[in-house]
């Protein structure tokens, strides 16, 4: 099914129900009313080109109708990261998908300093445009029974795209995600079925939609079930966000563990109390989150995990079945095979390898990158460039991207478990990033990255009691502030750039 064509179903069938509350705008917005508003913004949309709009708005009403009036005037969404260098992403975006046309807002280029960018549409303006006769025709369009409603707006299949989302360009320059309304409609139904989810639950919508994460989860889960969505469009203000949780009874919260210790931090005991989900996503949970979470609020924090490339979601713990430290059990709907690295052949279970995966919910390619696509498919799977092992009752332990292990001395280590280890010997306030940075003698050498200054001879004694003396960090460098994406993993190129910067200028002096 075309998905807004399922959220014209949704809010016909709903109607007066509560659908979105904005606490960014103070907004209020039912399901009809959505409807009414999508239409008006639908026919204002079309007067620019058609295919590719871009959109760069942040969680909130104004972000979702966007999306919503673009797909029904048969236009694609490309979401575009606005939490650093936006108007990089823009020019990059604009010249990647070969369009035009973005749907911004003032109050945000204001906000983040970003100049305007030739083709940038203000949501401002827009509303500014719309007439009393506007409102009109769209109230009185919106009354008509479902069919009829459907045959007014865009009309295509489910392979059609729904959304191009980049990747986070972490480790090389983004690639673009071309995902389908069958793609996304695939994962919904699966966290729909593991989850029991359903319209009385309350969502919050604090995760960016330019992120897979809240691309699924805030835009499309809440319409999938009829749920109330609490937009909150900066996920930092952790104070903020923990007052809409308390106040606006949300049951499922999902977000990233960089994002979850400044919510527990700032968190006082029973903000969390209406909550009967919380998911963490998009990098690992550590214990030491969990732990906190729990003592603090006698919650449990369910991790899973996903990609880009996959809509998001492929595993999930869920409150029956949770395996603190995996990432759950497989999605229904989604296969796995884990094979080793060096020869492709299938691992038993417990045996460490790549992980690839197969289902509905798995993209169609990336856009006008036929090299890229093609790399990232093998035997039918997509390739996650993940490496984990499953164990007999199917849980699946994530050990890190293979791109995060080194081959020191003949051994594959593992930067993800070395970073584990280490996180767990650093004060509470001390965070860290584990790299690998070329050396001239041994061919690669391990370095930590930590924010603070620490006892290194201790911390080293200690680790070497967990790890072989090749996966010890050789250098530790203090990096006050790691850099972070805009869902608040770390950013490892740069801060792989940043540590070869200092040790190369520590070795020239």
């Amino acid at each position: 099914m075309l998905l807004h064509h399922k959220f014209i179903e949704t809010a016909k069938k709903l109607g007066d129900k509560m659908y979105i509350i904005d606490r960014t705008t103070n907004r209020k917005i039912t399901y009809s009313k959505a409807l009414i508003a999508s239409l008006i913004l639908s026919e204002k949309l079309q007067k620019y080109d058609k295919g590719f709009i871009g959109i760069m708005v942040p969680t909130s009403a104004g972000c979702i109708l966007a999306s919503m009036a673009s797909l029904m005037s048969g236009r694609v969404p490309v979401m575009i990261n606005y939490s650093m260098m936006a108007e990089k992403n823009c020019e990059f975006a604009q010249k990647k998908c070969a369009f035009k046309t973005i749907i911004t807002s003032k109050a945000l280029l204001e906000k983040i300093q970003c100049p305007v960018v030739p083709g940038m549409v203000f949501l401002e303006d827009i509303m500014e445009s719309i007439s009393v006769v506007d409102k009109l025709h769209a109230a009185v369009r919106s009354k008509l029974p479902v069919a009829m409603l459907k045959k007014t707006v865009a009309q295509g299949d489910d392979d059609d795209n729904l959304v191009i989302l980049f990747t986070s360009g972490s480790e090389k320059e983004p690639k673009a995600v071309q995902l389908s309304h069958k793609n996304i409609s695939a994962n919904l139904m699966s966290l729909e079925q593991v989850l029991q989810v359903s319209d009385k639950d309350i969502m919050l919508g604090n995760l960016p939609m330019f992120h897979s994460f809240g691309q699924t989860a805030h835009l499309w889960l809440p319409i999938w079930c009829g749920m109330t969505v609490v937009t909150y469009a900066n996920p930092l203000d952790f104070k903020g966000v923990n007052d809409a949780v308390r106040e606006e009874k949300v049951t499922i919260f999902a977000g990233t563990p960089s994002f979850f210790w400044g919510y527990v931090s700032k968190s006082n005991p029973g903000d969390y109390e209406s909550c009967r989900i919380i998911l963490a996503g998009a990098d690992k949970c550590p214990d030491a989150l969990r732990k906190a979470f729990m003592e603090k609020h006698n919650k449990v924090i369910l991790e899973a995990y996903g990609c880009t490339e996959t809509a998001p979601g492929l595993a999930l713990n869920t409150p029956s079945h949770n395996r603190p430290g995996s990432v759950g059990r497989m999605l229904p709907g989604v296969s796995i095979r884990i094979e080793n690295h060096e020869t492709g052949e299938e691992v038993g279970p417990r045996e460490t390898g790549k992980i690839l995966v197969k289902g509905d919910n798995i993209m169609k390619g990336y856009f006008d990158d036929f090299e890229n696509t093609s790399l990232a498919f093998r035997h039918g799977y997509y390739d996650t460039g993940d490496m984990g092992w499953q164990d007999e009752e199917g849980y699946l332990w994530h050990v890190g991207r293979l791109k995060r292990f080194v081959k020191i001395g003949g051994e594959m280590i593992s930067l993800i478990k070395v970073e584990d280890v280490l996180e767990k010997l650093l004060p509470p306030e001390t965070k860290c990033c584990v790299v690998e940075i070329p050396d001239q003698k041994k061919g690669a050498k391990i370095v930590a990255a930590i924010t603070h200054v620490i006892d290194e001879k201790e911390v080293l004694k200690k680790m070497g009691e967990q790890l072989p003396n090749i996966a010890l960090p050789k250098q530790f460098v203090v990096i006050p502030d790691l850099p972070q994406m805009g869902t608040g993993k770390i950013d490892f190129r740069t801060v792989t750039n940043m540590v070869r910067d200092l040790v190369t200028k520590s070795i020239d002096s």
